[in-house]
C-alpha cells in the first residue's frame, strides 16, 4: 500500500497522488506542495486549523488525551521536578542540562538582566496610564536598536546570545512597564535572587522600605511560567515563525509574538476571566451566570472553561489547581472575587452540563486567580504570559534558523472582490 493520498478533480478528471508525511507522534499530514502545479488548486483552511505549517521537535500536544510534552517530557513531570530556567534551556537546546550546563546558562541569563539606561527615556515617553502590553510591544521591539551587535540570524553565536538576552531582559522590561503605569521608580534587577524572585522584587519593591519575596509566590510564578513556556503552533508562535521566515532579526520576531499574544482570544484569556469575575461580582450571582451560559439563546459564555485544543481536559489546569489552593491558603487571601471563582469551579466540576461538554476549568482560569492573589494587576496578566512564552518563541525561532531551506511565509487567499473593471475619471463619476 502506497503512503499517498489521491485527489481527483471531478471537473476535469485529473488526479494527483500526494505523499503522506508522518511525525513521531500525532496524526500524519498530506504534503500538498504539488496540488496547485498539478491540479491548479489551493487548499482553503480558515485559521489554518487543519494545516501543518512546519516540522518541529519542540512541543507535542494530544488534545483528545490531554497530553502536553516539552521535547518529549510530560508537562506533569517538569512542573513537579524542574524550574523555569531549566525548562527554557530544554526548549532551546533540546535536552535537559547537566549541572555544569545549567550553572553556565543560569549565570549568563543572570548577568544579562539589566537594560540599557537609555531605555528609561523610552519608557518615560509612554502615557502614564498606557496599557502594559502596549508598552511591551514597543519597548521589546526597541531592543534591536540597543543590542544590534548580535542580530545576524545566520550566526550561531549571535542566535544564542540574543536568546539569552531576551529571556533575561523581558522580565526587566515587564516590571518597568508596571512601575511606569503606577508612577513608581524602576527597580534594578537583583542578581542574587532566582529568576522569579528577581522579577517579583522588580515589580513590588520600593526605595522607601525593604521587600521580602514570599517563596510560595515565587514558586507559584515559576510553575505558571513552566506551564506557559510553549504550546506548539498557536497564533503567537506561528507569528514569530512567519516574521522569522523573512530573515528578520530575533528581537523583531519576538516583538511580533508579543503583539499577537495581546488578543483576548489568546494571551488575554486569563485577563478576560478576571474581568468576568468582576462582572459577576458576588458568589450569589454565580447561579444566574451559569444559567445564562447554558441558555442557547444567550450569547453569554463563561471564560476560562474548556479549551479549543484540549477536548478532554487541560493537563496544565490539573497541575495549577493544586498550586492555586496552596497560594490562597498560604497567603490567607480573603477576596470576594476569588470566592466567585471557587463557586464557578465547583459548578463546573459537578454540573452535568459542564461535565458532558467537557467544559472543565482551564489553565487561564486558575492562572488568573493566582496572579490576582499575588497582587499582580489584571492589565499585567498578558505581560506575565509574554515573559513565559519568550522561551518557547525563541526556541522556535532557533529551530527555524537551523533549517536548511526556510521558505518565506506566503499564505494564499480566495479573492472575493470585484472583477476587472475600467477606471472612471473623477468628473465622470456620478
Amino acid at each position: 500500500m502506497s503512503n499517498t493520498v489521491a485527489i481527483t478533480d471531478s471537473r476535469s478528471g485529473k488526479s494527483v497522488e500526494l505523499p503522506i508525511v508522518s511525525g513521531v507522534l500525532g496524526d500524519p499530514a498530506v504534503d500538498i506542495a504539488r496540488l496547485n502545479k498539478d491540479l491548479g488548486l489551493f487548499t482553503f483552511d480558515p485559521g489554518f486549523v487543519s494545516t501543518c505549517s512546519t516540522k518541529s521537535a519542540i512541543t507535542y500536544i494530544d488534545g483528545d488525551q490531554g497530553v502536553l510534552l516539552y521535547r518529549g517530557y510530560p508537562i506533569e513531570q517538569l512542573a513537579q521536578q524542574s524550574n523555569f530556567l531549566e525548562v527554557a534551556y530544554l526548549l532551546i537546546s533540546g535536552e535537559l542540562p547537566t549541572p555544569a550546563q545549567f550553572k553556565d546558562f543560569e549565570h549568563h541569563v543572570t548577568n544579562h538582566t539589566m537594560i540599557h539606561e537609555s531605555l528609561k527615556l523610552f519608557m518615560n515617553g509612554f502615557h502614564y496610564n498606557a496599557h502594559p502590553m502596549a508598552m511591551m510591544v514597543g519597548i521589546a521591539g526597541s531592543l534591536a536598536a540597543f543590542y544590534h551587535d548580535s542580530l545576524d540570524p545566520e550566526n550561531p553565536a549571535h542566535r544564542m546570545i540574543t536568546a539569552i538576552r531576551l529571556i533575561a531582559k523581558i522580565p526587566t522590561l515587564a516590571a518597568a512597564c508596571y512601575k511606569h503605569s503606577v508612577g513608581q521608580p524602576y527597580v534594578y534587577p537583583k542578581n542574587n535572587l532566582d529568576y522569579c524572585s528577581r522579577f517579583l522584587d522588580m515589580m513590588f519593591a520600593v526605595p522607601a522600605e525593604p521587600y521580602n519575596v514570599n517563596p510560595i509566590a515565587a514558586k507559584a510564578l515559576d510553575l505558571l511560567f513552566i506551564l506557559h513556556a510553549d504550546h506548539e503552533q498557536n497564533a503567537s508562535t506561528s507569528t514569530v515563525r512567519l516574521v522569522g521566515s523573512t530573515g528578520a532579526n530575533p528581537i523583531a520576531c519576538i516583538a511580533g509574538g508579543i503583539a499577537a499574544l495581546w488578543g483576548p482570544a489568546h494571551g488575554g484569556a486569563n485577563e478576560a476571566v478576571l474581568k468576568q469575575l468582576h462582572e459577576i461580582g458576588d458568589k450569589s450571582n454565580v447561579a444566574k451566570a451559569v444559567a445564562r451560559a447554558k441558555d442557547k439563546n444567550d450569547s453569554y459564555r463563561l471564560m476560562g472553561f474548556g479549551h479549543r485544543v484540549y477536548k478532554n481536559f487541560d493537563p496544565r489546569a490539573k497541575i495549577i489547581r493544586e498550586m492555586c489552593y496552596k497560594v490562597l491558603n498560604e497567603l490567607g487571601i480573603q477576596d470576594p472575587l476569588l470566592e466567585v471563582a471557587m463557586a464557578l469551579e465547583d459548578v463546573a466540576l459537578k454540573d452535568d452540563y459542564f461535565i458532558e461538554r467537557k467544559l472543565y476549568p482551564n489553565v487561564d482560569f486558575y492562572s488568573g486567580i493566582i496572579y490576582k492573589a499575588l497582587k499582580i494587576p489584571v492589565e499585567m496578566f498578558t505581560v506575565m504570559f509574554a515573559i513565559a512564552r519568550t522561551a518557547g518563541w525563541i526556541a522556535h525561532w532557533l529551530e527555524q534558523n537551523q533549517e536548511r531551506d526556510v521558505k518565506i511565509g506566503r499564505p494564499r487567499q480566495i479573492y472575493v472582490g470585484p472583477g476587472m473593471r475600467d477606471y472612471v475619471t473623477l468628473n465622470d463619476r456620478s
